[in-house]
């Protein structure tokens, strides 16, 4: 078991194995026709009250409604699997999951606090074995030497020197990462949490990993400077989870370097898409150090 890899760190560019690995699932587990929701690291579709997630796991997909059982057990709110409907077609990961319905209200972030919080309290060995836990180190983008030789012919300089003095006065984040380590979602932001009638829920398990607490905290510290998004989303977030690190220096750092990375992705995704071109321009203005650079957006 690749334990130095997340349980997915490949997205699921193949549309049409993506589409088939669905209609077989559905089929064999007696559901209706699946209908595409998005697209992203993993492809999502629905099947009336289900929905499947096909996507390439680095373990096998059971242990994905494994994970999120341990997770309803302790409290964490999540959307939950559909037992027994897990398994690979055509080497594909499907898993069927309770179809939540989404509301307008405003994201309790406290709640979400109080979640992530009970994560962080999980001991390693409740994690069920087999499911990769590794360190975020082995996130192939935060592999910033390589990132940068990969787009080094789409960086101009005053860009360049931006990014290379960030990564500089970060240097060593690898070790700090590694102290005090606690079990992480890996990947706490807005896009991975939704409003049920019933309150929060913190979606999206793929890269549970082990570091520093700071590493749940990072991006939601940076959600407003960088991201336009509420700046009352991090203090609530941090009253929820009873301590607030926005000034702790690891925080800081990962939030920076989370920005890189999420730079330089967009960056390299530019040479064959147009929209996010678009978008790493308007990321690399930042990092030029220019007065009037606007916020980001996800796409």
């Amino acid at each position: 078991m690749p334990v130095d890899r997340p349980f997915v760190d490949r997205a699921m560019t193949e549309v049409e194995s993506a589409d088939r690995s669905a209609a077989l699932a559905a089929d064999s587990w007696g559901l209706t026709t699946p209908v595409l929701i998005r697209r992203g690291m993993n492809a999502l579709y629905a099947c009336g009250d289900v929905v499947l997630r096909v996507g390439h796991t680095t373990a096998p997909a059971r242990l994905g409604h494994q994970l999120v059982d341990v997770m309803l057990s302790r409290g964490v709110p999540t959307a939950p699997p559909i037992s027994g409907l897990a398994g690979e077609f055509d080497e594909v990961s499907v898993t069927a999951w309770k179809r939540v319905p989404v509301t307008d209200s405003a994201v309790d972030w406290t709640a979400i606090g109080v979640a992530v919080r009970l994560v962080h309290d999980l001991e390693p060995c409740e994690v069920p074995d087999g499911y990769p836990v590794p360190s975020p180190t082995a996130f192939p983008w935060w592999n910033f030497g390589s990132l940068l030789g990969d787009v080094a012919d789409l960086l101009d300089e005053p860009a360049r020197r931006g990014i290379e003095d960030t990564l500089r006065r970060h240097d060593g984040w690898q070790r700090a990462i590694g102290e005090d380590r606690v079990v992480c979602h890996g990947d706490v932001h807005p896009g991975n949490v939704l409003m049920s009638p019933e309150g929060p829920l913190l979606l999206d398990w793929d890269l549970l990993c082990t570091a520093n607490r700071a590493w749940d905290h990072a991006m939601l510290t940076s959600y407003a400077e960088r991201w336009g998004g509420n700046p009352a989303v991090y203090p609530a977030f941090a009253d929820g989870y009873g301590t607030n690190l926005a000034d702790d220096p690891l925080t800081v750092a990962l939030a920076d370097l989370r920005n890189v990375a999420a730079t330089l992705m967009r960056v390299r995704a530019g040479r064959s898409n147009d929209a996010a071109r678009a978008e790493a321009d308007r990321r690399l203005r930042y990092w030029r150090g220019c007065r009037d650079a606007p916020t980001w957006t996800a796409q």
